[in-house]
């Protein structure tokens, strides 16, 4: 199918990767599965990416632009619970929305990969966030570190289906989780 092949870009390879992420799991996104989509033979794709790690760099680079994006305009005009819970659910809608991109934003990346994705915007609208609790540089970076605890750690247990069997229901949990790390960052033990 050469009118396929010619329309083929990195961008392009990118997008068609994370929806395929989102359909069948990021874990399976493979140059091969991604040339079947296309209909064409592998080698056609690395005239655009280098191999299946670049491609899922790639994806992995466009989900964290997404996720930068969706918390840009969840975030403004937002400060203290309200910014925090904002983000929380930037964090908990985009993986209930976009699964396999959301573990594709979890991939480990090179410190040289990492330095061109969205990665660092996200964690500086973090600490935004944290601003308002009135934290220290030092301490700032402990609580990016448990908000991304706690923000991943609850959306990789809610979409295990961890909660599925248990009552009340998830949200309700969710909501005293951001009253408790408001409650936390707003007494934040200083050293």
């Amino acid at each position: 199918m050469y009118v396929a092949r010619a329309g083929l870009t990195p961008d392009r390879l990118a997008q068609a990767g994370a929806e395929l992420a989102d359909e069948i799991g990021f874990e399976k996104v493979t140059a091969s599965a991604l040339a079947r989509h296309f209909g064409v033979q592998v080698a056609s794709l690395y005239s655009h990416v280098r191999n299946t790690h670049d491609l899922k760099v790639r994806i992995g680079t466009l989900a964290l632009a997404e996720m930068a994006g969706n918390a840009a305009t969840a975030l403004a005009g937002r400060s203290g619970r309200d910014a925090l819970a904002a983000l929380g659910n930037v964090y908990r809608d985009y993986a209930r929305a976009h699964p396999g991109r959301y573990a594709a934003a979890q991939i480990r990346f090179t410190p040289e990969e990492a330095a061109t994705t969205a990665g660092p915007r996200l964690s500086e609208m973090t600490r935004a966030v944290l601003r308002g609790y009135d934290l220290n540089d030092e301490d700032q970076v402990h609580a990016v570190r448990l908000l991304g605890s706690i923000f991943h750690g609850f959306v990789s247990l809610e979409q295990g289906g961890s909660f599925d069997h248990s009552t009340p229901a998830s949200e309700q949990s969710w909501i005293r989780i951001l009253d408790s790390l408001d409650a936390t960052l707003r007494t934040w033990p200083c050293q």
